[in-house]
């Protein structure tokens, strides 16, 4: 049974409306066109999927989350003629030279390939597709709009065509997060996996305005007391206490989505730009994180966060909070959440140039 798009996504739309136009600062890039266009990908949008080889799911979330709600969405036509972008399942990992025997039955049996070299068709890799020298491959990456987890290395994400999902959580957080009360008293948290830069690890220890949490050691180190707690979960009343919620780029990024939602403003730790943050089309990420490098060390990064004033610090959390809401994936689709949201940047990126059927080979 397909999904339906329940009537209080009216209600969602007309608030986000009032919301970015009695506010200087939204958390969207273009406030004013995204409840209009929202409303028109809802009503258009159709996507062709072609029929797998085999019957397949992905194993883990998020992309297992997003194959699952697309097959039973109303954006599924059966028409190819009718289809905006057409979706090109297949099973991970796959090699490349299946990979490059998939596309080359594809253009070679059906037209739609052909009309854009694949321009208009996307696909799923959890991991990104890296380079190869296979024609069909090099088409699908340069091309085709690949989905992928967050983080994604580099190499194998294209900005700007490319489409990363957001973290998936089991258990998002609800309870309020109110920077400036009693109850913050940190600058910075940090879970640490005991591998990732030990070196600025180590440093930020030793500072008291920091609660360290670390897989290894099975407590929290922070104001010169140990504190015990699960080895398995975030101490989510360190990440309240905490103004700043630290995420190394590599690490554990999972539960940054419900940080945010509980007003922890995230800090990614990375000496290189990035540019697969979830949402990055519909999302002002600039104003809502930070992203530090590594080679200020523990007084750097201290010195950035000290230098941040309390007002932008302030509408940073608001934006956060508002966010968040859009980066989660519900147990079925509600308005505006994580898999309708990818399925928008999907529809921005539905305008592609279609050329009279040619032969390829």
């Amino acid at each position: 049974m397909a999904f339906q798009t329940p009537p209080t996504i009216f209600i969602l739309l007309s608030l986000l409306t009032t919301t970015t136009t009695t506010t200087t600062t939204s958390p969207y890039l273009s406030p004013t066109t995204l409840p209009q266009n929202y409303q028109n990908m809802l009503s258009t949008f159709k996507i062709f999927i072609y029929t797998p080889n085999k019957p397949f799911t992905f194993q883990t979330p998020p992309s297992s989350n997003f194959y699952k709600f697309l097959l039973n969405s109303n954006f599924v036509t059966q028409d190819p003629e009718e289809a905006h972008l057409f979706f090109l399942p297949f099973s991970q990992p796959t090699s490349t030279r299946a990979l490059g025997r998939l596309v080359k039955d594809v253009r070679t049996q059906l037209p739609y390939w052909n009309r854009t070299l694949g321009a208009d068709h996307f696909f799923i890799s959890s991991t990104g597709i890296d380079h190869s020298s296979d024609r069909n491959v090099v088409e699908l990456k340069k091309n085709a709009v690949q989905i992928s987890t967050f983080p994604t290395t580099s190499e194998n994400f294209i900005p700007h065509k490319d489409v990363s999902l957001p973290p998936f959580n089991p258990d998002p957080l609800t309870l309020p997060h109110v920077p400036g009360n009693d109850t913050t008293t940190f600058l910075g948290y940090l879970k640490w996996d005991g591998q990732t830069e030990p070196a600025l690890v180590n440093e930020l220890k030793g500072d008291v305005d920091f609660m360290i949490e670390s897989e290894l050691l099975d407590h929290v180190e922070g104001v010169g007391s140990i504190r015990k707690r699960s080895s398995t979960s975030f101490s989510f009343s360190g990440s309240r206490k905490s103004k700043f919620c630290l995420f190394f780029y590599s690490g554990d990024v999972a539960r940054m989505v419900e940080l945010m939602g509980s007003g922890c403003v995230p800090v990614v730790i990375v000496d290189r730009p990035i540019q697969d943050l979830p949402l990055m089309d519909v999302l002002r990420w600039s104003e809502m994180g930070l992203v530090i490098g590594t080679r200020g060390g523990g007084r750097g990064l201290k010195r950035v966060l000290l230098g941040v004033g309390e007002e932008r610090y302030e509408k940073m959390r608001e934006l956060c909070v508002e966010a968040s809401r859009h980066l989660v994936w519900n147990a079925e689709p509600q308005p505006m959440d994580a898999f309708h949201m990818v399925m928008y940047q999907l529809w921005l990126r539905r305008h592609t140039i279609r050329y009279a059927r040619r032969n390829w080979v």
